[in-house]
């Protein structure tokens, strides 16, 4: 329970009405879209800019009181559980567009804008702002800086940060930096900008960020490929790669997410398939054109079924939000739904399609997959119970199955989710222990305290590497 003194001090820098503390306010923000993880914070503030932030950073600092920086709290890693309490920082009336600089194609954010309403702004102006999570009609720019967001353009067009030009954020000391700007070339000592995106609030509260933009790709074409086995499906993402053409949108669906989703939407999707693509293409139309063609060519020489290419603009995004809506429907099955990201190079997805399958036999759990196949960054996902504690337990031996798989076909335990609470005892798999070290030295300098989001990505107690059954793979 933070003191009393500090209680009135946090009303008096936001206000009363911006400053949480009573039991069944906190509630709503003592968990977020991870199942299984729950902590109540002492207060919830609600700065309204940046001298805000510093104010209560500085007085958090003073106290030795935890922040969690929040969003929208849709992240899937349990990075905004507050986990020691202390103040949840939300962000979300920090939410102005500040600018749309069309002569260096920029935009300029607080963080609490939401990343469908800034596709909404450049698009009007014939502009262009890639990333797209799952997530981002309630997901804000902020959340998505802070845990690297990707989405389903990032096989084409990168993820968040490649788009994040610079960055202004609030120390753990309540002094003010500002990283990078409008440029396009800056290597004046180390890069603080890429060094905060993906840090998950650990380091720094983001206040205001700089955006790159592009121009709005003139034609937007979608198509589907439907395949009787999966490992068709998946050799079809490699080869699409391999002939040198690279889609915009590559999505993968086995058959239990595709009837999961078509009994959501209902907008006639092949439930009696084994698997299938969601093949995207943009830029100028000979471009387009040609590729689609290309792609469909390649889909029918690896066995595929069925290739349909949405004949119009409301068709294309029907299909593409069907495919939005995949953990939603999922999450229908069973109490407990868990969403992870196991994340491979391309080439390699046809064995960890393969690999994911056998590995939920093996435990006897259910796991669908989809995800963006493009980018090799798969969404195993278990529809489960917590109070089963039995199946549960099973549930976490399959899932460290897969990140073990995953790593030893050169990939990793999370390509777009983040680390936080759920992947932090796996980060060592991945990064070793000198390369956790450096990490941790990095968090030392800039938190020594340790007061922003603490126990978050460094787990406590050090996890033994699962070792992949060579002769089942």
């Amino acid at each position: 329970m933070l003191p009393q003194h500090v209680r009135e001090r946090l009303r008096a820098i936001v206000g009363e009405a911006y400053c949480l503390d009573r039991p069944e306010a906190l509630v709503a923000y003592s968990y977020d879209a991870t199942p299984m993880h729950q902590a109540l914070p002492d207060a919830v503030v609600m700065p309204k800019d940046t001298a805000e932030v510093q104010q209560v950073i500085k007085l958090a600092a003073e106290a030795g009181i935890p922040v969690v920086t929040r969003g929208a709290g849709s992240n899937l890693c349990a990075a905004t559980v507050p986990v020691g309490g202390g103040i949840v920082l939300v962000l979300n009336r920090m939410n102005r567009i500040l600018e749309i600089d069309e002569q260096n194609l920029t935009i300029t954010v607080q963080p609490g804008v939401r990343t469908s309403d800034i596709h909404q702004a450049v698009e009007a102006r014939g502009l262009f702002y890639p990333p797209d999570p799952g997530s981002m009609v309630v997901s804000t720019i902020g959340g998505n800086i802070a845990l690297n967001s990707g989405g389903l353009r990032g096989l084409k067009y990168g993820t968040t940060k490649d788009y994040v030009l610079g960055l202004e954020a609030v120390l753990p000391n309540g002094e003010v930096i500002r990283t990078g700007g409008k440029l396009m070339k800056d290597v004046a000592g180390y890069d603080l900008t890429k060094l905060l995106v993906g840090s998950e609030g650990t380091l720094a509260v983001i206040t205001e960020a700089i955006l790159k933009l592009i121009p709005k790709p003139a034609m937007q074409r979608v198509m589907l490929a439907t395949f009787a086995n999966l490992t068709d499906a998946a050799r079809t993402v490699s080869d699409i790669i391999a002939s040198r053409i690279i889609p915009a949108t590559l999505e993968f669906m086995d058959q239990g997410t595709l009837r999961v989703v078509e009994d959501f939407k209902q907008i006639g999707l092949p439930t009696d398939a084994a698997a299938m693509l969601l093949i995207g293409q943009d830029g100028d139309p000979e471009t387009v054109h040609r590729d689609v063609e290309r792609i469909a060519s390649i889909c029918r020489q690896n066995g595929a079924v069925q290739v349909k290419v949405a004949t119009n603009a409301e068709e294309a995004d029907e299909v593409m939000t069907a495919r939005r809506s995949a953990l939603a429907a999922l999450s229908r099955l069973r109490p407990t739904t868990i969403l992870e990201d196991a994340t491979v190079p391309r080439a390699a997805i046809t064995p960890m399609v393969e690999a994911i399958q056998r590995i939920a036999a093996a435990h006897n759990v259910h796991i669908c997959t989809f995800g963006h196949a493009g980018d090799g960054n798969l969404h195993p996902t278990c529809m489960t119970d917590a109070r089963n504690p039995d199946e549960i337990e099973r549930v976490e031996r399959a899932f460290e199955e897969i990140f073990a798989v995953a790593i030893e076909l050169g990939g990793t335990i999370t390509g777009e989710h983040g680390v936080g609470i759920v992947k932090a005892p796996y980060l060592e798999w991945k990064l070793g222990e000198a390369g956790v070290e450096v990490m941790k030295a990095i968090k030392r300098a800039f938190d020594p305290n340790n007061l922003l989001n603490p126990g978050k990505m460094f787990a406590r107690e050090r996890r033994n590497r699962v070792v992949v059954n060579h002769a089942q793979r």
